[in-house]
This record gives structure tokens, C-alpha cells and sequence, in this order.
């Protein structure tokens, strides 16, 4: 019986998210001209991973008043966010990829990349008013939240500072804050309790800071994630590996530690240093941390009512964390 609850659960978040992508489809056509029609579905037709909105799909079924609609609007929010703080990072990151295909800046220019993320921000609030005050309040402390994490990205940790620790918050600011909040948004949209929120909250930003850990991961061990391998090392972004390998006393480091300090804009260097840091020891402690977090987050889980959206939730920390692998 249980299986075949959790295979209509799955076919139920399947054409949850299949309203969304109308959904998402008809907001961009609600653009003023077709140029801009144009530049706003690019990244969204480009498809991407749809997390957030699945994460509000499963929840929408935590409460006591599963409403489909509101949970379809809900997810086109997050998903909507998503997607305008992606047109701004990589106008930031000069960015040529974006889920396999030309980034907006690369495709229309930077400025017209960042007023489309704009109009994309503007677009997430209309659709958030229609689900009342708490939605929109919450939606506002996260998107400063995202702000916050890629403001502290830019700077950089500061004199003084723990890198790791800066590091995580970054993460917790710029990924796990949406996260979170497309997890309990779900659990709101059906009246869930405070105590099955709290728990969502938890949950979603310890997922969220996991999805983020094992998508650096895939910087450096795929290439086939969507952007150029070794996109993060060539710009100088810390990710956990690399950290990792900073805090190293191990004398056999040095060489891979002189490399990524130094200037990687050459190809052939490039793939040098991906190859040895693919081989390095801290490539399979970065894994073991994204376990160990994977579990926390799965233990926030007990506190939620059995059934088949619980059990979604703890699949779902396996799979992010097999993205590591």
C-alpha cells in the first residue's frame, strides 16, 4: 500500500508542476512588448531543476486543507525569484552558461539581463498578494536575505573572519533562505501548524545549505552541470573543497594550494588543477559533510505526520545528496 501511495503522490507532484510550467509560461506572455516576453522565458524555457517548486508541491500536502491552486501560485513565487536572482548573478559572474545554454547576459547584454530580473522580482510579488500578508511578508525577509548573501559574497570574509563560517552563511543567505521558504510556503498554502512550519523551516534551509554544498561539488566533478567545469575555481569562489583544502597542513597540498591561488584564465592550467583537485582527499571530506548535514536535515522530519509527502521529503535528501557523487 505504501508504494503505491508514494507513486500517486509522485504522479500528483508531477502534475502539480506541469500547472506550474503553464504558469510560468502565461506570466511571461503578460510582458508589455514581445522583446521582453522574449528575454524573460529564456532562462525559464531553458528548464532547470524546478526544486523549490516541487519542495512546495510535497508540502502543499502537510496540512489540514491541501489547496492545489494556491499551492500552483506559491511555486511559480519561489520559482520566479529563482530565476530573477539568476539573471542578476550572472550579469555579476559574467556568466556565458546558464542550465546549459547561453546565459541572459551573454544572449541580450548585461543591462537588459538585470531589468529583466527585475520585472521578473516585480512579477513574483503580484503573484504573491493574491496569497495574503504572511506570504508577502515572508517573501520580503527572504528576498533580503538573497541580497544579504550576495552582498556578503562580494565583499568577502573580513579580517578576522572564519572563511568556512562565512561561507555557510553566504550559502544560507543566497540558496537555503529560498529553499526554506518554498518549503514552508507549501505547508501554508494548506494550513499547516506551527509546529509542522518550524519543522519545514528547519528542514529547508539545512536541504537548502546541502542543495547548494553538492551543487559546488558539481563545479569541480562534472562536466556535465550546466556551466563550464571549474566555472567557480577560475573566478576565485570559495566553495567547501577548496576550503577545505586552505585549512589543510598536509604538505602534499601545497602545489594544488599555488595553483588555485594563482592565475587559472589559461585552459590547459585549468584542467590541471581540476584534475588534481578532483583526486585530492578533500574532495571525499566535502562528501562526508554533505552526509552528515543531509541527516540533520532529515531529522527535523520526525516531527512531521507520517505519510507519503514525509516520506518524499526524506527521498529527497538522498537525492540532493547523490548529486555529489
Amino acid at each position: 500500500m505504501t508504494q503505491a501511495e508514494d507513486e500517486a503522490f509522485e504522479a500528483y507532484v508531477g502534475d502539480q508542476l506541469d500547472a506550474v510550467e503553464r504558469r510560468l509560461s502565461a506570466i511571461t506572455l503578460t510582458a508589455a512588448n514581445p522583446f521582453l516576453a522574449e528575454a524573460a522565458e529564456h532562462i525559464i524555457a531553458a528548464g532547470g531543476k524546478r526544486f523549490r517548486p516541487m519542495l512546495v508541491a510535497v508540502t502543499s500536502q502537510l496540512g489540514p486543507q491541501p489547496n492545489d491552486a494556491a499551492a500552483q501560485i506559491a511555486a511559480v513565487v519561489v520559482e520566479l525569484t529563482h530565476v530573477a536572482s539568476l539573471y542578476h548573478d550572472d550579469v555579476m559572474d559574467d556568466a556565458a552558461l546558464r542550465r546549459g545554454v547561453p546565459s541572459a547576459n551573454a544572449a541580450y547584454g548585461n543591462s537588459t539581463a538585470i531589468m529583466v530580473g527585475d520585472w521578473l522580482f516585480a512579477r513574483a510579488s503580484n503573484q504573491v498578494a493574491t496569497l495574503g500578508n504572511d506570504f508577502v511578508r515572508m517573501q520580503a525577509d527572504t528576498f533580503a536575505e538573497l541580497v544579504t548573501g550576495q552582498i556578503d559574497e562580494m565583499r568577502g570574509p573580513q579580517p578576522g573572519h572564519d572563511a568556512m563560517l562565512h561561507y555557510l552563511n553566504v550559502v544560507a543567505g543566497k540558496t537555503g533562505a529560498l529553499i526554506r521558504t518554498s518549503a514552508v510556503f507549501g505547508a501554508m498554502t494548506s494550513g499547516a501548524s506551527r509546529e509542522v512550519l518550524d519543522a519545514l523551516a528547519q528542514f529547508g534551509m539545512q536541504i537548502g545549505v546541502v542543495f547548494q554544498l553538492a551543487d559546488d561539488l558539481m563545479d569541480i566533478m562534472s562536466d556535465d552541470s550546466g556551466k563550464a567545469p571549474g566555472t567557480d575555481l577560475r573566478e576565485g569562489v570559495s566553495t567547501l573543497p577548496t576550503l577545505m583544502l586552505a585549512a589543510s597542513e598536509d604538505s602534499d597540498d601545497d602545489e594544488l594550494k599555488s595553483l588555485i591561488a594563482g592565475d587559472l584564465a589559461d585552459d590547459d592550467v585549468l584542467a590541471r588543477t581540476l584534475a588534481m583537485l578532483r583526486a585530492n582527499h578533500v574532495i571525499e571530506e566535502a562528501r562526508a559533510d554533505i552526509v552528515k548535514r543531509a541527516e540533520l536535515a532529515r531529522k527535523q522530519l520526525d516531527l512531521l505526520p507520517d505519510g507519503a509527502a514525509t516520506r518524499a521529503l526524506s527521498r529527497l535528501c538522498d537525492e540532493v545528496v547523490s548529486r555529489s557523487n
